[in-house]
């Protein structure tokens, strides 16, 4: 096998359809994406079978563009690396089929990739464009993101990497809670962006949000640390009692005449500014948004430094679409720097679903030869290890 690994990659998981061509796991050559952002935007969240639809009409031509992007054929390409899992499977067999198609097609090599492994992989592309080829393990991966909010313990296993869960989400994940606040509140569909640039208007200590302090029998986190009593709060996250205060909230103050009203006004506009919005929502709403961010990000990140010091890690990455959030990466990096440890996030284009990521972290399975077998297929629920 050629060691520059010319790979190509394809992610169809969710809702974004996307190619890239990376080199040797470190430099881009491209990174197409296409969006279905108005596809699921009038129903307030992404709807499998339209994702799935929308993936069949994308998925050609944006391999296309990233091939021509690249400057490469598909001759060139030492390897295709597709998602695997986990995601919605309709939207997952899309990309899986496409990918097989090629590889027979062309007589390359497939490679099946874990969506969370991609994500935490983003973060290693861009310090590997940045000079910094050197990773300090234990290294402790927040994975957060509409679907997923999890803390990984990374380690080198051989040729690549071993992951061990040691805290995830019991409800709703930390995207999907910012989705549905803002569905409840009349925000529009994605949720998080809208919520982060109205936060910047509110009093974020206007309401309080008790962080949630889960109880429950700890992971089996890595030997090497002591043992944790029974008693002990895990790291695990919840999210669906923040999202019910936030109910409770608009039943209690009188918002929902407000809402109605602003979701009747944004129906009539197709692509809502910042005024717009501003314009349609009081300063007791604004307050209200600016408290639910503050009370999700402080948990977020209490959760995961806690996990840090326990584990005694050495490097911390945070990655996966809610990285982009402006609150979390600047309290993120305080926080961390007031404890000593190091937090590396992707920028925020890497943030969000792509395939660099996915071409990134299959270079290392790539260089072992651990190719797919020809009857792989999707598995929306695969769990990374």
């Amino acid at each position: 096998m050629p060691k520059a690994g010319l790979i190509l990659g394809i992610e169809s998981s969710c809702d974004e359809t996307a190619a890239a061509v990376v080199r040797s796991g470190e430099e881009l050559l491209s990174n197409a994406v296409a969006s279905q952002f108005t596809a699921h935007q009038q129903y307030g969240g992404v709807v499998p079978e339209l994702a799935a639809r929308e993936h069949l009409r994308a998925i050609v031509p944006i391999v296309r563009q990233a091939l021509a992007e690249a400057k490469v054929t598909l001759d060139d390409i030492d390897a295709i690396a597709v998602t695997q899992g986990p995601g919605l499977a309709g939207a997952l067999l899309v990309g899986i089929t496409y990918a097989k198609a090629l590889a027979f097609a062309a007589g390359k090599p497939i490679i099946a990739v874990n969506h969370l492994e991609g994500h935490i992989h983003a973060v290693l592309l861009e310090e590997r464009q940045r000079g910094n080829h050197q990773v300090n393990f234990p290294l402790l991966a927040l994975v957060v993101s509409g679907g997923h909010t999890h803390l990984y313990l990374a380690a080198i296993q051989g040729d690549g990497w071993s992951y061990e869960n040691i805290g995830r989400t019991r409800d709703d994940a930390a995207g999907e809670a910012f989705d549905k606040v803002a569905k409840l509140l009349a925000l529009g569909y994605p949720g998080g962006p809208v919520i982060d640039m109205l936060a910047k208007h509110g009093n974020a200590q206007a309401v309080k949000f008790a962080p949630v302090q889960l109880k429950g029998k700890p992971r089996n986190i890595s030997k090497k640390q002591p043992a944790r009593s029974p008693d002990a709060y895990t790291f695990d996250f919840s999210y669906s009692g923040m999202k019910t205060s936030v109910l409770r909230y608009v039943e209690t103050h009188g918002l929902q005449a407000g809402i109605d009203a602003r979701r009747a006004a944004l129906a009539n506009i197709s692509k809502p500014t910042l005024e717009d919005y501003l314009r349609l929502c009081n300063q007791q709403t604004l307050d209200l948004v600016a408290s639910f961010q503050r009370g999700l990000v402080d948990d977020l990140i209490a959760k995961t430094l806690h996990a840090a010091q326990e584990c005694e890690v050495a490097t911390l990455f945070v990655t996966g679409g809610v990285a982009a959030n402006s609150e979390l990466r600047t309290s993120f990096e305080k926080r961390a720097a007031m404890e000593g440890v190091a937090v590396s996030f992707p920028s925020r284009k890497m943030s969000t679903d792509n395939a660099a990521m996915i071409a990134a972290a299959a270079y290392p399975k790539f260089l072992a030869e651990a190719f797919a077998e020809e009857e792989f297929s999707a598995e929306a629920g695969l769990v990374l290890r």
